[in-house]
């Protein structure tokens, strides 16, 4: 479990609410141009979240709030509570309207570094709306620290070292009571699984393009 303050049940119901709060105030959701384009969505909750989310936390509760992060960067926002523990927090929307979707959360390897340090934490903000009437109504904000996922409902994509992704966002099963340890050790099991996979896919690919030059070496 997570002993900073900020995700102790009551305190992180309220920063929900309040997040929820923020989002469903506000008129740009009211825009057909946004409303018809799942990025432009996206975009948009960033750049409110951005400039008004320190606000939906109790006074005083955090410090060094930014959200000044190169587009391929792992957060949105970050900052820190007053015990120096440091959130970078990656914001997904998800229209319940739909029948399927994907995100990508991070790389593997990316986050096996950074979690090497204890007081680091990699915060999933997943904002999920309908569309009503021509409007957006957002119906849940949760803040999800990617230990807390259940291994049931992510999986890993073939990218780079792989891809950590929600394997259908209308499914995100949560335990906060998982530890971060334990939830590694099963990252490792999975990929133990999952490297030998791919190597047997790209000695396929080798082998493959063996015959390929075979055929155009002998025209």
């Amino acid at each position: 479990m997570i002993s900073s303050p900020l995700f102790y049940a009551t305190t992180l119901k309220l920063v929900q609410d309040n997040l929820l709060d923020l989002l469903n105030s506000c008129h740009d959701f009211e825009n057909a141009r946004i409303i018809n384009s799942p990025r432009a969505v996206g975009d948009t909750v960033q750049e409110i979240l951005g400039e008004r989310m320190r606000e939906c936390f109790p006074e005083g509760a955090i410090k060094d709030f930014s959200d000044s992060f190169a587009r391929r960067a792992m957060a949105d926002v970050a900052f820190m509570d007053f015990q120096d523990n440091y959130f970078i927090v990656d914001i997904k929307t998800h229209n319940r309207n739909t029948d399927f979707n994907m995100p990508n959360l991070t790389s593997v390897e990316r986050l096996s570094r950074f979690y090497e340090d204890d007081k680091n934490f990699f915060v999933i903000l997943l904002a999920e709306y309908k569309i009503v009437d021509e409007k957006i109504e957002f119906d849940a904000v949760r803040l999800i620290p990617i230990e807390h996922l259940k291994w049931d409902c992510l999986t890993i994509g073939a990218l780079g070292w792989g891809q950590i992704q929600i394997a259908n966002a209308r499914i995100v099963n949560i335990d906060r009571t998982q530890s971060r340890k334990n939830w590694m050790l099963q990252l490792c099991d999975i990929m133990d699984i999952f490297y030998p996979k791919e190597i047997a896919k790209i000695e396929k690919r080798i082998s493959y393009f063996a015959k390929v030059r075979a055929f155009w070496q002998n025209r």
